[in-house]
């Protein structure tokens, strides 16, 4: 796509494509979703290979996060879109007969969608399958910080997708920021809260909505666990802090609370996991991400050269910077004033908190922002109830971690500072949609006491119609009502 010049042509390009209604027939739309299938099934070691380069996942994870997650959407749209895009029949009351009601799904026109770098595939096509699921034209802004994705993205996509309702805008801060001057239907933005705030704050300006999925700090909460079942535990926290990204995840885990005498057996089974599943030399380990650049790296770094940060690390703590490599590092209570404890970590340092009850955990999640997702371990149905009622996150998961990402069936998305706005599935292509009512009416009967000149009789008629009182309303209109009902309150 072009640079600055021809930025507005091109959007102006997509929004005559949408007005002349090229992406509204379902046949469009599915046309457009298989050729999504085909880019994957096409160009599988291509994207595995960009993976590499930009975060060095291995194909497994990379299928796994990225690839899988993509055709799983793809597909799901696929089976269901007809059944999303039908009118939606609504129930009038018997006062209006004869007359219906619908709800009728209308795509919201031209989008915008900023990709992540951290899963540089998944998260910049999947909520494009939500917008052409929803009939829209679309603007991709692939992010500059994973340029092997975003370059395969620019060079491939237009060769599966239409030109004229679908293009990829690659660039830096600079073409975002020129992207966000222009007025748009929808803008979808995956990445910080700090950046967050600068989308929607030039969202406004056109008064576009918005959907934010930023992040946040998720917790984990480990009741009393003991043989096989901590043992499961361990694995899925293990697999939920450093498998996704090497902890660059938004819906990673970002820290621990666990019961104080509990905590020595979670460590040293923590410690088998990591060399169990990455290794235990820096030099060497396997099976898990690079941190993206040198300056994410020197900020992760930052997190433990603060005071009493570094004195609390019980196992890992190596660093390489010329491979970008931090070892999977677990902190047994660090000050709760540092960054580490009131800053996403986004990498793959774990702090663990002791706490003399697990109970006191809802109060210490509820002391802080609002998490993308809760990870609670737990058999006690009266702990779940309370963390259910009495904490607010994008999602709670109960004895796994991570995997509700990829339940179509849930909604995926944050609240407060973790972001708003969901997707996933049928979520998805809700996003992308407004929900238009369309009520069909008769020119009989015509309600005459609708209308002025006001009276009493009509007060009455009015009073009785918006408490679906029918029988009264007879009553009253054949004049009978005080006859047969004198003393009814009103």
């Amino acid at each position: 796509m072009e640079g600055f010049g021809g930025l507005s042509n091109s959007i102006n390009g997509l929004k005559q494509a949408f007005r002349n209604g090229e992406t509204r027939a379902v046949d469009w739309r599915k046309s457009q979703l298989q050729a999504i299938l085909r880019f994957l099934a096409e160009n599988e070691d291509r994207i595995f290979e960009a993976l590499k380069q930009d975060l060095g996942k291995h194909p497994v994870e990379a299928y796994r996060d990225e690839i899988g997650v993509v055709k799983k959407s793809a597909e799901h749209s696929l089976l269901h879109i007809k059944q999303w895009m039908a009118p939606k029949k609504g129930q009038l009351p018997l006062l209006l007969f004869p007359s219906r009601a619908e709800v009728l799904p209308e795509p919201l026109g031209t989008v915008l969608i900023f990709g992540s770098w951290n899963f540089p595939i998944s998260l910049t096509l999947d909520p494009l399958i939500g917008a052409i699921s929803a009939g829209n034209t679309v603007v991709i802004k692939p992010s500059e910080l994973a340029p092997a994705c975003s370059s395969l993205l620019s060079s491939t996509i237009p060769l599966y997708l239409d030109n004229k309702a679908v293009k990829i805008v690659e660039g830096g801060s600079d073409i975002a920021q020129e992207l966000l001057q222009q007025q748009w239907d929808k803008i979808f933005f995956t990445g910080s809260p700090r950046v967050g705030r600068i989308v929607m704050s030039a969202a406004a300006k056109h008064l576009t909505p918005v959907t934010l999925e930023l992040g946040g700090k998720c917790p984990v909460i480990l009741d009393s666990y003991s043989g096989s079942d901590l043992k499961s535990a361990v694995k899925r926290i293990a697999g939920g802090k450093w498998g996704p990204c090497a902890g660059q995840a938004c819906i990673g885990i970002d820290y621990l609370l666990v019961q104080q005498k509990l905590a020595p057996v979670l460590i040293e089974s923590l410690k088998r996991c990591i060399k169990r599943f990455y290794g235990d030399n820096v030099q060497n380990l396997q099976s898990i991400c690079r941190i993206v650049n040198k300056n994410h790296f020197d900020r992760i770094c930052s997190l433990l050269e603060e005071p009493g940060v570094a004195a609390s690390i019980v196992y890992g703590g190596s660093l390489d910077r010329e491979n970008l490599m931090i070892e999977p590092t677990i902190l047994l209570d660090p000050p709760l004033d540092a960054q580490i404890m009131t800053e996403e970590i986004f990498g793959p340092l774990l702090p663990i908190i002791t706490l003399d009850k697990i109970e006191e955990s809802i109060d210490f999640i509820n002391a802080r922002p609002k998490p993308l997702a809760i990870y609670a371990f737990t058999n006690d149905k009266k702990l779940k109830d309370r963390i259910l009622q009495e904490t607010s996150s994008g999602s709670v998961t109960f004895n796994d971690t991570i995997i509700q990402f990829i339940c179509d069936a849930l909604p995926f998305g944050g609240v407060g500072q973790s972001g708003f706005g969901r997707y996933h599935g049928k979520y998805s292509f809700d996003t992308f949609s407004h929900e238009k009512g369309v009520l069909h009416r008769s020119f009989f009967p015509e309600l005459e006491p609708r209308y002025p000149p006001w009276n009493d009789f009509k007060l009455e008629f009015i009073r009785l119609a918006y408490n679906f009182d029918y029988v009264g309303l007879l009553l009253h209109l054949l004049g009978l009502r005080r006859l047969f009902i004198p003393n009814r309150a009103r």
